[in-house]
């Protein structure tokens, strides 16, 4: 399976290809904009360039990083995620990745701004504070929520909320694993 970086460096390649300019160019229509908001700028090179969201998405997103000097690093964004008032939900996050990790060594943490994607072939779950609380999301497509796996939308089909390590029990390993096993 290819890396995200792979990934994103062939969508850099076909919108090059499809567009006849380079990223470089993409880049400073962005910043020649003077449009600060993500999603305006998104709009912007879809209405104003014809180009789709995905596309769009990402020059924005390395236009931005670009003008910060980088993306930062998966560590600190990581980090960023459990500092502050969610200091303590750290030893939690580190015990689901520890877990997850034991299924097998295809598994991908793909760090975000506010949650960790969790990829084999594809995304099966997702890791984040939410609430004060360990955000575990799933992707268990057919799966009948419970009480404590409650359905959710976006990237995941499901959630459970864990308070701290000890919430990661076997009950939420085993959904885990299927997701795992899914993907």
């Amino acid at each position: 399976m290819p890396s995200i970086e792979d990934q994103i460096r062939t969508q850099i390649a076909n919108i090059e290809a499809g567009t006849g300019r380079n990223f470089a160019d993409w880049i400073g229509i962005v910043r020649a904009s003077g449009i600060e908001k993500h999603a305006q700028a998104v709009a912007m090179l879809k209405a104003e360039h014809g180009l789709g969201h995905g596309n769009a998405n990402l020059i924005v997103t390395k236009a931005r990083e670009a003008h910060a000097g980088g993306a930062p690093s998966d560590d600190a964004l990581i980090a960023s995620h459990y500092s502050g008032r969610n200091a303590q939900l750290r030893p939690a996050y580190d015990a689901v990745i520890a877990a997850v990790r034991r299924f097998g060594d295809d598994v991908e943490l793909a760090p975000k701004k506010t949650y960790v994607s969790l990829r084999r072939r594809k995304q099966f779950a997702q890791v984040g504070p939410a609430a004060g609380q360990l955000e575990v999301g799933v992707n268990l497509p057919g799966m009948e929520p419970t009480a404590r796996l409650t359905p959710t939308s976006g990237m995941a089909t499901h959630r459970v909320r864990i308070a701290d390590a000890a919430g990661l029990d076997e009950e939420l390993i085993g959904w885990l694993r299927d997701a795992y096993e899914r993907a």
